[in-house]
C-alpha cells in the first residue's frame, strides 16, 4: 500500500541553517533560468513565461518524490510581482486566481499533460518570521500524473490564464525524483560496507 508523502522533514531548520533547497535555489535562479528557458519550445516559452514563485513541499526542505511510495505532493504557489511584456506591472495572487494549474515534468506540461490539483487548495497565511508577509496557496497533486520517470531535478508548474489552456505563467523549483531509493544511495552504501569491512580486518 502506498504511503502519502511526509509533510515535514526530520531535520530541524535551526540545525541546518543552509538547506539543500537554499543551495539549489541559488543555483537554479542563476543557472536553470538561463539554461532551461531557451530549451523550452518557442510556443511554451512565449505562452508560459516564468513569472510564478513556487515552493515544492513547503514544510520539507529535501523536496523528494518517491514514485514508488508517494501518492501526492504539495506545492505552495506564492504571490509574485513582475513586469509584463507590454511594460505593465502585474501582481499574481494565487488566492484570487482561478485554480487552473498543471504540475510535473517540463515535457509533460509542454504536451498539455501533467497533474491537476486534487481540490481548490488551501490558503495559508505567512509565518511570523516570513520575509514577504504574503499569503500563499498550497495545492496537492497526484504523483502518478506528473510524468516523472525518476532522476529529475526540476519540477514545473503551469497556471492557465483561461480554459483553453494555451496561455498563462510558469514556475519551477528543485526536486529529487526517484523510485524506491534516491539515486546514488547504492554506491554510498557499498562504500560504507567496504570501509566497515576494512575496519574489521584491521581490528583482527
Amino acid at each position: 500500500m502506498k504511503e502519502t508523502q511526509p509533510a515535514t522533514s526530520t531535520a530541524s531548520p535551526e540545525s541546518t541553517p543552509t538547506t539543500r533547497r537554499q543551495l539549489l535555489k541559488g543555483a537554479l535562479g542563476a543557472g536553470v533560468t538561463a539554461a532551461a528557458v531557451p530549451s523550452l519550445s518557442g510556443v511554451a516559452a512565449a505562452h508560459f513565461p516564468i513569472e510564478i514563485a513556487i515552493d515544492i513541499q513547503p514544510e520539507n526542505a529535501e523536496n523528494f518524490i518517491d514514485l514508488s511510495e508517494h501518492e501526492t505532493v504539495t506545492v505552495a504557489v506564492k504571490q509574485s510581482e513582475f513586469v509584463t511584456n507590454d511594460g505593465n506591472s502585474e501582481t499574481f495572487d494565487p488566492t484570487e486566481r482561478a485554480v487552473r494549474y498543471r504540475f510535473g515534468s517540463r515535457l509533460a506540461l509542454e504536451d498539455g499533460e501533467g497533474a491537476r490539483p486534487v481540490d481548490d487548495g488551501e490558503s495559508r497565511e505567512p509565518d511570523d518570521d516570513a520575509a514577504d508577509g504574503q499569503s500563499s496557496l498550497v495545492l496537492t497533486f497526484p504523483v502518478d500524473e506528473m510524468g516523472f520517470d525518476g532522476g529529475e531535478e526540476t519540477a514545473w508548474l503551469y497556471w492557465e490564464r483561461d480554459e483553453s489552456g494555451d496561455h498563462g505563467y510558469a514556475g519551477f523549483d528543485s526536486v529529487r525524483v526517484y523510485r524506491g531509493h534516491p539515486r546514488g544511495n547504492g554506491l554510498i552504501e557499498q562504500l560504507q560496507r567496504l570501509l566497515g569491512g576494512e575496519t574489521a580486518s584491521s581490528a583482527d
